[in-house]
């Protein structure tokens, strides 16, 4: 009974994560910069644009980070893709908070030398937990996981690729998410090794996608490919099992030591803080 418990109250947060709609939206010439008081960095852009994904009959809004010195360089950047783009930049269209993952990449390029741009995608709200789910769900219905996925591959890469200046090829292209967001990531890296060669796994919602254990047994990451899987403590007994679970086939399947960063850190919830508490090091 408490199992369920939890297990309902997980679900209503899982949803509850996509529920956050952004008031920036824009549907005029030029990409839009973040306004004057916002939490996003100047650096941060919405596509001008919300763009169609096919077969799913929807239009979804795209954020742009670029580094600090993008508009005085002539370098290409590596790209990384994450998922709930409304958590990332922003805390006002954040559900929870925000990753503030452009004030760590804006610092990691003045301290570290890293400079990438990060696409983040939007999530659909109330479809959030369909759209990431590449298996279909007995509660929530049909898995629309790889539409998803497709629509970033076919539409949204190419697109940045053409308008701004990045290394397209795979080992400079990265996925990144967290909840849902890290089992379609997990998914990704999988299914895509021609387009992702790292993926950035966090709190992965595997309990709502258990076939992932099959197809990274039946289907492993590329040699090369980087993963980085992370859990908190406190996110509850069943998202850490699973966790565990996956770490331990990850360990044993033929895959590179130095190709796989774990981290359980103890008591952390699920929240975009305890993500952006580890952002750096993950990317680093």
């Amino acid at each position: 009974m408490i199992k369920s418990i939890c297990a309902m109250v997980l679900a209503l947060l899982l949803v509850g994560y996509g529920r956050a709609e952004t008031s920036a939206h824009t549907k005029v010439a030029g990409a839009t910069p973040a306004s004057p008081t916002s939490t996003a960095s100047p650096h941060v852009t919405v596509l001008p644009q919300q763009l169609t994904m096919p077969g799913l009959n929807r239009q979804r809004a795209v954020r742009i980070y670029v580094p600090p010195g993008y508009a005085t360089s002539s370098k290409r950047y590596p790209v990384l893709y994450m998922h709930d783009g409304q958590n990332l930049f922003h805390k006002a269209t954040a559900y929870a908070g925000e990753w503030g993952v452009d004030e760590t990449l804006d610092s990691l390029a003045q301290t570290q030398g890293l400079e990438l741009i990060v696409v983040g995608i939007d999530n659909g709200g109330d479809k959030r937990v369909t759209e990431l789910n590449a298996w279909d769900h007995d509660r929530f219905g049909k898995g629309e996981g790889k539409r998803y996925m497709d629509f970033i591959v076919d539409v949204v890469k190419p697109m940045v690729d053409a308008n701004y200046r990045t290394c397209p090829e795979r080992e400079h292209t990265g996925v990144m998410g967290s909840s849902m967001g890290g089992l379609i990531s997990h998914y990704s890296i999988l299914q895509y090794p021609q387009v992702f060669s790292k993926a950035g796994i966090f709190s992965p919602a595997y309990w709502l996608g258990p076939e992932v254990f099959g197809l990274t047994a039946s289907q492993p990451p590329a040699a090369d490919a980087r993963l980085a899987l992370y859990m908190g403590g406190g996110e509850g007994q069943q998202a850490v099992t699973d966790y565990q679970r996956m770490v331990v086939q990850m360990q044993r399947q033929p895959h590179s030591a130095a190709n796989l960063w774990v981290k359980l850190t103890p008591n952390a919830a699920h929240n975009e803080g305890a993500w952006r508490a580890e952002f750096a090091a993950v990317v680093m």
